[in-house]
């Protein structure tokens, strides 16, 4: 996959495809609610995998219920075509 900024238009055009999700500055960002403790903290674990696989890690936290990911791309100084691609694969992971 071509890692490379997003250019402003291709920001906004991604984030429509993208329920959920908004712009935070330079970083997509998403809470994501779940029944209870266990089930977030899978979720994590599911997410923490496939962001492995990706060598592109989020930026995120976990209270009880409910998980908050922020995704910039930091070698790259901001929102990514990576970013996108991994908000769409947490998506799935979310069953979204």
């Amino acid at each position: 996959m071509e890692r490379r900024l997003l250019e402003p238009a291709e920001r906004e055009s991604a984030l429509a495809t993208l329920p959920g999700w908004a712009l935070c500055g330079e970083r997509l960002c998403r809470t994501f609610r779940f029944a209870g403790f266990v089930e977030a903290f899978g979720f994590m674990a599911q997410v923490a995998l496939l962001a492995e696989r990706l060598n592109h890690h989020p930026e995120w936290r976990n209270v009880y219920d409910r998980v908050e990911i922020a995704l910039t791309t930091h070698d790259l100084g901001g929102l990514s075509t990576l970013d996108v691609e991994l908000a769409r694969r947490i998506d799935q992971v979310a069953g979204a």
